[in-house]
């Protein structure tokens, strides 16, 4: 009688798949999902050691066995988009059926709670009336089968689901917990593309950027001597890694408020760099573009017993760490949230459709080619000097540059040889603005909406806001940026 227990230890000890010598798949590949279009396309999962699998789809089949490990991976070939959802079958011991599998877009977007907040949030934020189809009761209208999500909970991606159910077309109750800006995100690209489009969530409220990289990619940069803190790899390794290898197209990021809180300006740089250049490896794909977004307003210096000493240019500072990430890493992209606020003490903004639109239009610009659609608000090129007066110059833009409600410009301050600055008055000429003080005699630096409080009204005729800057950058991240 005692000896029965001993028995079954060995037999409970392996993995469930070896042990019920059944095909079983990642939770990522579920009914409903969207395969990448015009690129290789992973498909994998576990079995028996030595067992055959076989994968059909739309007419193409490939064969392969597990490995010793029980571990085995097929690759079908680039696929043109296709709307019509179709069977995506795996034979093993046991055959599993996909139903509904289209073929598109699908983007990956992550972050901490601003890439949470949720559809359901979103429909309840207190914003001033929004012209039609107003998307705060997107709720109510979203009913798009071309349209399909899939939302990663970090306590079950890593384990195999049966039922094959995570992606859901985008509506009713999967949609009032999804993600608002990946949602509009991916609205705006089906709507523009005309394809079925899939967005993977994967977001964590409170996090800092350290838990989304796996540890040996801070391992393996001597930067981070010694080893940075922040809990490495804790998201990465339940939220992103179990992704991997699901094609896509592209990465979208929102996140930095919780190392702001830190004061932390060129250290996030290297980590947003380390990110990047690691989730990059991981699909093994240098090119897939990461879009992110600049954090919006808000009042840092207010925070009650922070960690780092807080003041009104801590997130100035912030913006300019996120933005120097453009000068050294190819094909990424940041939009900027300065007018998409309501009240300067709340973290989460509720604007979050147009930062879903905003970040899906440099999608469509920079990955799509789309160069009709206007990607970036006026940017910061160059200073000159005339005397009383400075002439900032942007670099070219589609469209004009405007006063957003028709005033004076708001948001530039400028400064003399004795480095103090003050309140400016500024006015475009054509492309140009004209910068200048009465108590500034000969202007040497401008700033413009250098403050976390800025809601600077400069813009593009095409309704996306200037970038802010500093003309007065210290060398080291003048060198920074140029590397």
């Amino acid at each position: 009688m005692n000896l029965r227990p001993l028995v079954l230890l060995p037999f409970l000890a392996l993995p469930l798949g070896a042990a019920q010598a059944r095909v079983v798949l990642p939770r990522v590949l579920g009914h409903g999902m969207v395969l990448q279009r015009e690129k290789p396309v992973p498909i994998w999962g576990s079995a028996a050691p030595g067992e055959a699998v076989t994968v059909q789809f739309r007419g193409q089949q490939q064969r392969t066995a597990a490995a010793a490990d029980g571990q085995w991976r097929v690759t079908l070939p680039p696929m043109p988009a296709n709307a019509t959802g179709a069977e995506l079958r795996i034979t093993g011991t046991n055959v599993i059926r996909l139903k509904d599998v289209l073929v598109g877009e699908v983007w990956l977007c992550s972050g901490q709670s601003n890439m949470e907040y949720t559809m359901r949030k979103s429909s309840k934020a207190t914003v001033p009336p929004q012209p039609e189809p107003n998307p705060q009761t997107e709720l109510e209208r979203a009913h798009n089968p071309q349209l399909r999500i899939f939302l990663v909970n970090r306590k079950e991606l890593a384990r195999p689901d049966s039922l094959h159910r995570g992606w859901s077309v985008a509506q009713d109750s999967a949609l009032r917990v999804f993600s608002a800006p990946a949602y509009f995100f991916a609205q705006e690209l089906q709507t523009k593309l005309g394809v079925p489009v899939g967005v993977i969530s994967s977001a964590v409220p409170g996090s800092r950027i350290e838990p989304w990289i796996a540890e040996a990619a801070f391992q393996a940069d001597s930067y981070y001597q010694p080893p940075v803190g922040g809990d490495p790899g804790k998201f990465y390794e339940p939220m992103i890694r179990p992704l991997v290898p699901f094609a896509l197209r592209g990465f979208c990021w929102y996140q930095g408020e919780s190392n702001c809180f830190l004061a932390e300006t060129s250290s996030y740089t290297h980590k947003m760099q380390t990110l990047i250049s690691s989730w990059r490896a991981a699909w093994q794909d240098a090119e897939l573009p990461f879009y992110y977004v600049q954090l919006a307003p808000f009042k840092y210096s207010e925070s009650k017993e922070p960690k780092q000493p807080l003041t009104p240019e801590t997130l100035p500072l912030f913006w300019e760490a996120q933005e120097a990430v453009l000068a050294t890493v190819p094909r990424t992209g940041l939009i900027v949230a300065t007018d998409l606020v309501t009240k300067l003490d709340d973290i989460h903004p509720p604007y979050k459709w147009q930062i879903g639109r905003r970040l899906a239009s440099l999608a469509l610009h920079d990955t799509y080619n789309r160069r009709e659609v206007a990607a970036a608000g006026p940017v910061f090129q160059s200073l000159r000097l005339r005397g009383s007066r400075a002439e900032i110059s942007f670099r070219p833009l589609q469209g004009r540059l405007v006063s957003k409600d028709g005033q004076p410009l708001t948001g530039f301050t400028v400064a003399g040889a004795d480095g103090r600055f003050v309140p400016a008055e500024a006015r475009i000429k054509g492309k140009r603005v004209l910068v200048s003080a009465p108590a500034v005699a000969r202007p040497t630096a401008v700033r413009f909406a250098w403050h976390e409080a800025s809601q600077p009204n400069l813009f593009s005729s095409a309704g996306l806001p200037a970038r802010p800057f500093r003309t007065d950058k210290p060398a080291a991240a003048l060198s920074h940026a140029a590397r």
